[in-house]
């Protein structure tokens, strides 16, 4: 650690903090669970402040295991999988498993609620030291932190500073979850009929072979190894294409490549059991994809708005008509069979404006969450930078 500002001191966190995890009872013991007593498990340090949990123990349970009291306020850290690193703060009286750190100050030097942020810095310091696909971490390198401690009174100033941009994001947090919901719903909704404007409810929906909708489209490339090529993939659960990558012919172990276009729709076939499937935006026109990628056009722009189907493909029927149309032995062996799909039928409104104006209600859904996304994706990283020169010194603040 650099030298520390003037007033502040030097500390180690395990010389400062106690800490300890928990555990869990046996569940092949009765009597152990669905008492009064909270009990915390790592997953649930993603709500940052905790009121409630989804398992409670029994006095039994508690005291026929390791796990431990913590006390309302009381700082926590998840040490294994994928919410390593990740910082929440009990707001009961609570049990905790064997995935959670209590972080508790020894004395009048550290305050609580300093104590979170430094937490969640040290959480992720510690976390990018121990990279990988599920990292964990252990007492001992969270114990091991150094730390740069003010006096108290600006300790409690920084807290409250920082405390604007945590409430700020947990607000966004909460928006971004409530619009989702509301989208959903009118997914179901709109995509269903039951929810139609008034100027189309005397025209009923229409069954359709999506095989009279929807073709097989391949456009291969005639390869070269001095060409440059870039290829697209597909999200799983309907999350859309992402870039691969750019690559020179003869670094590409199979040389087929079939081109993509604004408006084609793109199915994973072996994936598509997951929801990667998706209509191919601008971004990604001139883009491509190998043969275990089925691309479909539209036969005809009269009867059917690309668009339109690209939401249908996200609800869970579509999902299922997808997983019915592969075939093989286990899910992850499945491979996708585009003409058992195009045997299923959809139901679509019989003409393009009301298939449009669905489009329309729903895009704007999605614009106001990417805005959401972006808001709260800008709030994270001021947090960090403030984090960064007020934890450390290099800013101070005037108490």
């Amino acid at each position: 650690m650099k030298t520390v500002p003037s007033g502040w001191q030097r500390a180690i966190l395990g010389e400062v903090c106690e800490t300890f995890s928990g555990g869990t009872p046996s569940r092949r013991l009765p009597g152990m669970f669905g008492g009064g007593i909270p009990w915390i498990k790592s997953g649930e340090l993603n709500a940052g402040a905790i009121w409630v949990t989804n398992e409670t123990l029994t006095k039994e349970g508690l005291n026929n295991s390791a796990a431990r009291i913590v006390e309302p306020g009381t700082n926590l850290i998840a040490l294994y999988g994928a919410t390593a690193g990740v910082v929440g703060r009990s707001m009961v009286r609570a049990a905790i498993n064997q995935a959670v750190l209590a972080v508790v100050p020894r004395d009048g030097c550290l305050l609580p609620e300093y104590l979170e942020f430094l937490l969640q810095r040290t959480g992720a310091d510690v976390s990018r030291l121990v990279q990988g696909a599920q990292p964990n971490l252990n007492a001992g390198l969270v114990q091991a932190q150094p730390l740069a401690l003010p006096p108290l009174a600006e300790q409690l100033k920084i807290s409250a500073i920082l405390q604007l941009w945590s409430d700020a994001i947990n607000k966004t947090e909460r928006l971004i979850r409530l619009h989702s919901e509301a989208r959903l719903g009118l997914l179901g909704l709109l995509l269903s009929g039951k929810a139609r404007p008034k100027k189309f409810q005397g025209q009923a929906w229409r069954a359709v072979h999506i095989g009279a909708l929807l073709e097989e489209r391949a456009r291969y490339v005639d390869w070269s190894d001095e060409e440059q090529y870039r290829f697209a993939s597909i999200r799983r659960r309907s999350g859309g294409l992402f870039d691969r990558g750019t690559f020179y012919g003869r670094d590409v172990k199979t040389k087929v490549l079939k081109l993509l276009q604004a408006g084609d729709f793109v199915i994973s076939k072996r994936q598509v059991v997951h929801g990667a499937w998706a209509m191919v935006t601008r971004e990604f026109s001139g883009f491509g994809v190998s043969d275990e990628y089925d691309v479909l056009v539209n036969r005809d722009p009269k009867i059917l708005d690309m668009k339109f189907f690209n939401y249908l493909s996200q609800t869970r029927r579509l999902w299922h008509m997808a997983y019915l149309a592969s075939n093989g032995v286990h899910i992850e062996k499945l491979i996708f069979d585009f003409h058992d799909f195009a045997k299923e039928k959809i139901r679509i409104p019989p003409t393009i404006e009301e298939q449009q104006m669905i489009v329309d209600v729903l895009a704007t859904c999605d614009r106001e969450i990417e805005l959401l996304e972006r808001q709260l994706a800008t709030l994270k990283e001021q947090k960090r930078g403030l984090m960064q020169k007020l934890l450390t010194g290099e800013v101070r603040v005037k108490v």
